[in-house]
């Protein structure tokens, strides 16, 4: 996912990284079929792409902040 990826409306960083947590729980109990598994971590690695966009965004966002502070003094 790219820095201008748009996230789905309605996205939440918390309740995202709490559904990865979820995967990663079902998937260490080891009761999944192959197939689920992969369903499973392949979503998984796409949520983690989101949280990693969203994160990057706002650091960006309280860089230009800090410039703009650092300017202004």
């Amino acid at each position: 996912m790219t820095k201008s990826a748009k996230l789905p409306k309605n996205w939440s960083y918390e309740e995202t990284v709490t559904k990865i947590e979820a995967t990663v729980t079902r998937l260490e109990q080891g009761e999944l079929p192959l197939a689920a598994v992969f369903e499973e971590f392949e979503l998984a690695v796409q949520q983690l792409q989101q949280c990693e966009s969203f994160l990057q965004a706002r650091q960006e966002q309280v860089d230009l902040l800090i410039e703009t502070l650092d300017e202004s003094i």
